[in-house]
């Protein structure tokens, strides 16, 4: 919209409204792939997930009277297409056969298929950013870092794919790439449009950080816990896909004698389970998870933000730490 003076001015849009246009902004992206690969973008488009990460970079995005930034909806349907884009390579990686419920790509039409598709997808999240009213928004974003960042987390976990001997801490290093950068991304995009203060932005960043944390080792926790029917993913899988997770690596640094098994012959499913529940792995687990929603916890306190965006980003945190028991 143009005012008096000539000058374009931006029309801020209710939150609820916001979602419902990334919704169908994602939507439109997976729809109108060019013909070649519609075919694969529309399989895709079957299976909606959760959008957290969209969602919490609309929360982010809120001012004070619960209005987004119109570029708000850009960004969190950039970010989503992009975790989606993660999605399909993490399947390949893993050689997953359901995701959200239906075939995984790979499963249905091919490992090659599905990496090309992933690549279209990245591809397609970074033009979309491109139309943002403000490009120096989009210059102060970086995306193109967090992708740089979730790569390097995924590397890093498939050069450590079946060490039995990663540490804790090389471990949360890994996660922070692969899973905790991309809630970053989201939390400090919707920030970027609703704050200037540099430090409130890196408070931001660590509260969106933290919730990748929590997200990944909740997710940790799930694939001892749930069955594939509930997740709709594959589940009690990880560590035969020479996938390590704390849990494990917790119970390894407890029972030396299951460590030295490992090394020579393989565990079955049942050996992990038992081990893992006499060890404590994933009591262990949600100690770790629990000091990083504290953490979380006390950078939205100081954020000192309106109550219904605290609201909001509490129930982010909340669904991050309690997985599928907030569902």
């Amino acid at each position: 919209m143009i005012n008096t003076n000539g000058e374009e001015t931006i029309e801020y849009i209710d939150f609820d409204t916001a979602y419902d246009k990334v919704l169908e902004e994602v939507d439109r992206i997976l729809s109108t792939a060019p013909s070649i690969i519609r075919i694969y973008t529309s399989h895709l488009a079957k299976a909606r997930g959760k959008f957290l990460r969209a969602y919490a970079l609309l929360v982010c995005a809120m001012d004070e009277q619960g209005k987004v930034h119109p570029d708000a909806v850009i960004f969190a349907s950039s970010i989503e297409i992009l975790h989606l884009a993660t999605l399909v390579h993490d399947d390949i990686m893993d050689n997953a056969d359901v995701r959200r419920g239906i075939p995984t790509l790979q499963k249905k039409f091919g490992k090659r298929t599905a990496v090309i598709c992933g690549d279209y997808l990245l591809a397609a999240a970074l033009q979309s950013m491109l139309s943002v009213r403000d490009k120096n928004d989009y210059t102060n974003y970086q995306l193109p870092g967090y992708v740089e960042r979730i790569c390097m987390g995924e590397l890093r976990q498939h050069i450590n794919n079946g060490n039995i001997d990663l540490s804790l801490y090389r471990y949360l290093s890994i996660i922070n790439g692969k899973t905790a950068a991309l809630f970053e991304a989201s939390f400090y995009g919707g920030g970027i449009l609703s704050e200037t203060d540099d430090d409130r932005l890196r408070l931001y960043r660590r509260l969106g950080r933290h919730t990748g944390m929590i997200f990944q080792l909740t997710d940790d926790c799930i694939d001892f816990e749930t069955e594939e029917h509930i997740a709709k993913k594959n589940v009690q899988s990880d560590y035969e896909q020479g996938v390590v997770t704390l849990p494990l690596i917790y119970t390894f640094e407890k029972d030396p004698e299951l460590k030295q098994k490992a090394r020579t012959e393989a565990l079955t499913r049942s050996e992990i389970n038992a081990a893992v529940a006499r060890a404590g792995g994933l009591d262990f687990t949600r100690i770790i998870s629990r000091r990083y929603f504290d953490k979380a916890c006390s950078i939205i306190d100081k954020l000192n933000l309106s109550a219904p965006k605290r609201e909001k980003l509490m129930m982010i945190l909340e669904k991050a730490y309690f997985g599928l028991k907030k569902s």
